[in-house]
């Protein structure tokens, strides 16, 4: 007979509450007397952890071992080794994460998703290791750890933008006000200003440039400063004097801003212009109106200093001009023609033919009632590159888009024939043949 499965009990003792409302856990020392080995793993793996990752990691990495260690010790006090670790101790974990009581309430799903991410990843490393407290396979599966929602940036939509960065115009409090256009102007992170060096504004040539401090990536980069921020690090710097700490902005008591502060100089400013948003909205509002106003996504790519190009594509969610233009295209036609638009597909025959868009190779044969926002995409990317050569055939896909009642694409064949059309006037004569 196989032996009967015990479950492990989820309730864990009563704790003290932090003055935020969220249960106090106990120490490494504290948990050290109740489970010594487990302890010494744990903190084995952090020291290892240490030496290639940022503090936060380590620090959120801490916190996931040590709620873990916690309840294991309460709720299983016989397993005295990570090694000993089986799947049934997680599946106890999972119900105590889901009933454990954070700032607003229970847990979101985000932070069990951290936890027991973080949780798999010790695993998974002291196992590679070949550590001798490693268990014998990863008890935590995939399907343990909740999927990740993918919400929309939240951003200050024009007017509500309008209204702030009025209300900043005005801002008598000079650190304050740089403080916040940096952020508004630049898309720079909360960390990245507090890291500004006091020599990272640079010119070459006619622009201005900062230098942006390694970062959330791991990765320097570069920004073009907009004339009034010269101007306004030029008056900060004549006004603050010498900087004891090498930081372009400091706090009173000489020492970096730190997020907590940088967020109460954003809130301070909103709160006069009747507005609520975090300091990491004004990134997100910036890359939605540059690419709302024709700003490519490898440049705002740069600009945010993103490493994957889907981390950018986000912002092309929020707001796609593709889209909308289609679909007030379609919903006039429907609009103006609503007896066609009535009629029973028995009466249509196959208009398959009249659906045909003309491509630089070939035809696209779908159907008008299905959209397409990729049917342009090589001739709307930067790196996309024609010539006189191909005029021909650059007026046939206009003159066929223009058939189509395809106004965005009409348009787009339009100003590739016009620069090729200007490319040409502005070539130089060719030498006419010299008497000898």
């Amino acid at each position: 007979m196989s032996a009967v499965r015990v479950p492990l009990p989820v309730a864990e003792p009563t704790r003290a509450l932090s003055r935020r409302g969220t249960p106090i856990d106990p120490s490494w020392d504290e948990l050290a007397e109740r489970a010594p080995q487990v302890v010494a793993t744990m903190i084995a793996y952090l020291d290892q952890l240490a030496v290639s990752s940022r503090p936060a990691t380590v620090d959120a990495t801490s916190l996931a071992l040590r709620q873990f260690a916690d309840h294991l010790s309460v709720c299983d006090p016989a397993c005295r080794c990570v090694a000993g670790i089986e799947r049934r101790h997680i599946e106890s974990f999972k119900l105590a994460l889901a009933a454990r009581s954070g700032r607003r309430g229970a847990l979101s799903t985000t932070t069990i998703r951290i936890r027991l991410g973080l949780l798999r990843s010790f695993f998974e490393r002291i196992i590679d290791w070949d550590h001798p407290d490693a268990p014998r396979r990863v008890p935590i599966l995939a399907g343990d750890i909740p999927k990740a929602d993918e919400p929309l940036p939240k951003f200050l939509d024009d007017p509500t933008a309008a209204k702030f960065m009025a209300a900043l115009a005005i801002e008598p409090n000079r650190r304050r006000r740089l403080i916040v256009e940096l952020l508004a102007r630049t898309g720079m992170r909360v960390g990245e200003v507090g890291g500004l060096r006091d020599d990272a504004m640079y010119r070459l040539g006619h622009t201005w440039w900062l230098r942006i401090p390694l970062g959330k990536l791991h990765n320097e980069r570069t920004v073009p400063l907009h004339p009034m921020l010269v101007g306004l690090i030029n008056d900060y710097r004549a006004w603050r004097g010498p900087t004891s700490t090498g930081l372009l902005v400091e706090r009173d008591d000489h020492q970096p801003m730190d997020p907590r502060t940088i967020y109460r100089h954003v809130t301070a400013v909103a709160r006069r212009a009747g507005v609520r948003v975090h300091p990491h909205a004004l990134r997100h509002t910036l890359a939605t109106q540059c690419i709302n106003r024709g700003m490519s996504l490898e440049a705002i790519a740069a600009l945010l200093g993103h490493r994957s190009p889907r981390m950018t594509l986000v912002y092309a969610r929020i707001s796609d001009s593709t889209v909308a233009e289609q679909y007030f295209t379609a919903t006039q036609a429907v609009e103006a023609d609503p007896i066609s638009a009535a009629a029973p597909a028995d009466d249509r025959a196959d208009d398959t033919q009249l659906h045909r868009r003309l491509l630089g190779n070939g035809h696209c044969t779908r159907p008008l009632e299905l959209d397409c926002r990729f049917q342009t995409i090589c001739e709307g990317c930067g790196f996309y590159e024609t010539g006189p050569q191909f005029v021909t055939i650059l007026r046939r896909q206009r003159d066929n888009a223009a058939a189509h009642a395809d106004s965005a694409r009409t348009r787009l064949y339009d100003e590739l024939i016009d620069v090729i059309n200007d490319s040409v006037d502005q070539r130089p004569p060719e030498p006419g043949p010299t008497m000898a």
